[in-house]
């Protein structure tokens, strides 16, 4: 099966318009929901088991059924009968890839009845799109493959989250939170639903302290803090922060903090570079709009932060350093690491980029 290139964004900007058309009770007679990412399609699928029907339909024209438990050739038939109180039925399958002989359904994708809604939830991977059922799902209804988020990716996408939701939070506030509550967007999207609530009402603005009086997690000594230290050369308080951390190695793992400072060296390249082809080539500067779109930043303030650390640290020291980091992600996932602890390994990590 040929590998897919739907990209995170792409997941984003198609889950968009999905639920957009929803809204506006624009619906296809089938949706292949399927991928790894499974915030997407438990939010879709709520939607469509929730405001297609009212209440009094759901009763006798609403079916969830489960892959594991179901049978293709009962599903085919469920779909083909008649709504028996209002113009349309909806049939959910949850769980989709656990269906046996899932191919069977293109008996009925073939030609899908004007009076079903068929949704189909393909968590965990995508359907083979050399399949019949594929194609027809394709031609005939709606795909949606959603694509987890990668580390640079989450920040943008939990910023206008919070956004949609009618608060803002500034890049250290979203840092933490990504810190506290990992890659999940299901968790963050139940635990930040908990956090605003705690809000005092008026209180629009999600800051660090809330985050750190809510969920107990540090405002002063976290990733984020640690690559403002080291971006800004402050040595004294980058291992006043990794010290913190070698007493909590459960709380902040080695592997995610190499990740973290791995993110902001290789945004620091990428300005150095476009500042070399400035120099040397007679290049244009991209413009900061530019930049942030290049640098996947949400804004100027974290442009800024860039550019001071692209002053602290030439490429001649971000290639050593971008080595050095590789090096320490091997070594945190336990390879040649001399029976070192995380908190001895970062800190050696770190003094060896002070040295580069």
């Amino acid at each position: 099966m040929a590998k897919s290139t739907i990209k995170f964004r792409d997941s984003v900007a198609a889950f968009e318009r999905i639920r957009a058309d929803l809204a506006e009770r624009r619906y296809a007679p089938i949706y292949l929901l399927m991928g790894e990412e499974s915030y997407f399609i438990d939010v879709l699928t709520d939607i469509l088991a929730e405001q297609v029907l009212g209440e009094a339909e759901k009763t006798f024209d609403r079916t969830i059924l489960y892959g594991k438990d179901s049978d293709p050739g009962a599903i085919v038939n469920l779909c083909r009968q008649m709504p028996m109180m209002g113009n349309r039925q909806v049939v959910i399958v949850r769980e989709a890839q656990q269906l046996r002989r899932i191919e069977t359904l293109s008996l009925y994708t073939a030609a899908p009845s004007p009076s079903t809604l068929l949704v189909l939830c393909h968590k965990e991977k995508n359907l083979d799109r050399r399949t019949q059922l594929y194609k027809q799902v394709e031609t005939r209804g709606v795909v949606f493959e959603s694509v987890r988020p990668r580390d640079y990716e989450i920040r943008e996408w939990l910023t206008r989250f919070i956004q949609q939701k009618g608060f803002t939070a500034g890049p250290k506030a979203v840092e933490m939170l990504i810190e506290h509550l990992g890659m999940d967007l299901s968790k963050i999207s139940n635990e930040l639903d908990k956090l605003l609530v705690s809000l005092p009402e008026g209180e629009t603005k999600l800051t660090p302290e809330r985050i750190e009086s809510h969920t107990g997690f540090s405002k002063d000594y976290n990733n984020f803090e640690l690559c403002k230290a080291v971006m800004t050369r402050n040595e004294q308080r980058a291992l006043t922060i990794a010290d913190t951390f070698a007493r909590n190695p459960k709380e902040y793992p080695l592997l995610l903090t190499v990740m973290a400072l791995f993110n902001e060296f290789r945004q620091v390249f990428q300005l150095n570079y476009y500042r070399w082809l400035n120099r040397h080539k007679g290049t244009p500067m991209p413009s900061d709009g530019e930049l942030c779109r290049i640098l996947r930043v949400p804004g100027t303030f974290a442009l800024t932060e860039i550019k001071q650390a692209a002053d602290n640290y030439p490429n001649r020291k971000v290639f050593s350093i971008l080595g050095l980091l590789r090096e320490y992600d091997a070594k945190s996932k336990g390879m040649m690491n001399g029976g070192m602890s995380d908190g001895e390994l970062l800190r050696e990590l770190l003094l060896k980029i002070f040295l580069a």
